[in-house]
């Protein structure tokens, strides 16, 4: 799996809505830009991927519109070899990356990205009961849809940058309640990726998820966090929500890996292996 991350540190832009306004709309930058996602592409050639376009990226265009037609962005002028009847908006450059990859990877599949943020409210972090979390998921959807993702394979969603044990420390609650008693919980986080991908009509990928479990002490490289208990202990859960992958790794250096984990989550995948439980619906 490649996640291709480069838009922010490429333009050396304001993260957020520059990234938007500024990069997006420069044709000199954006020529430089789709050249090296070609250029990735074609380093993939036939072989099999997973291929993750931009994390955040698409999430600062929703917060700006929810229709990304309005967007303008350097798409056919940018690059015409390969995207010269897309239309010049954030739009257009999405259907450019779907289209791009089918050409010059045949084999791979690929998503764009979508962020619990991006509808201007964080659902997956929601404390409200009626909040209408389906709704929310039903507008992000609609929003990719616009962007082409129906032409995709998947839509990627993520759960946290960091482990919840590390924001606790930072007088921030990020923890989904593995009850699902209270809010914010994983029924909840499932309910609205499965909206997504009913709106798209693609399934979900959940990426990033933190390797951190409960029985670590919030240090760095050991900070607490349970979705990888939860994940890979409720499969057919994720089935019924539409996902077709949970993939984990930490968001920053000085949080808990695979290596550092006490090795839970070697554990728990051995014992999901182990059980032959199909992960599919």
């Amino acid at each position: 799996m490649i996640s291709y991350y480069t838009q922010l540190q490429g333009s050396r832009v304001q993260e957020g809505a520059q990234q938007i306004t500024v990069a997006a709309r420069d044709a000199a930058f954006m020529a430089r830009y789709l050249a090296d996602y070609r250029f990735v592409l074609q380093q993939i050639g036939s072989a099999v991927a997973l291929i993750h376009v931009e994390p955040d990226f698409w999430g600062y265009a929703q917060q700006l519109s929810s229709d990304p037609h309005s967007l303008p962005a350097a798409v056919a002028s940018a690059n015409p070899a390969d995207c010269a009847g897309q239309e010049s908006s954030i739009a257009g450059l999405g259907r450019c990356f779907i289209a791009m990859a089918r050409k010059y990877a045949p084999n791979a599949k690929v998503g764009l990205h979508a962020s619990g943020w991006g509808a201007n409210y964080d659902v997956t972090l929601n404390t409200d009961a009626s909040y209408d979390v389906a709704g929310n998921g039903r507008r992000t959807g609609a929003f990719f849809k616009a962007l082409g993702a129906d032409a995709s394979d998947f839509v990627a969603l993520y759960a946290s940058d960091r482990d919840a044990g590390y924001f606790q420390k930072q007088d921030r609650n990020t923890w989904w309640d593995a009850a699902n008693v209270k809010l914010p919980n994983f029924h909840q986080a499932l309910q609205w990726g499965k909206a997504v991908a009913e709106a798209v009509g693609k399934p979900v990928l959940w990426w990033n998820l933190p390797v951190g479990n409960t029985a670590l002490d919030d240090s760095p490289l050991h900070y607490r966090d349970n979705r990888v208990d939860y994940f890979l202990t409720h499969m057919q859960e994720l089935a019924d929500s539409h996902a077709v992958a949970a993939i984990f790794g930490p968001g920053a250096s000085d949080q808990t890996t695979a290596e550092s984990d006490g090795g839970n989550l070697k554990a728990k995948a051995r014992a999901y292996a182990a059980s032959r439980t199909p992960f599919c619906q």
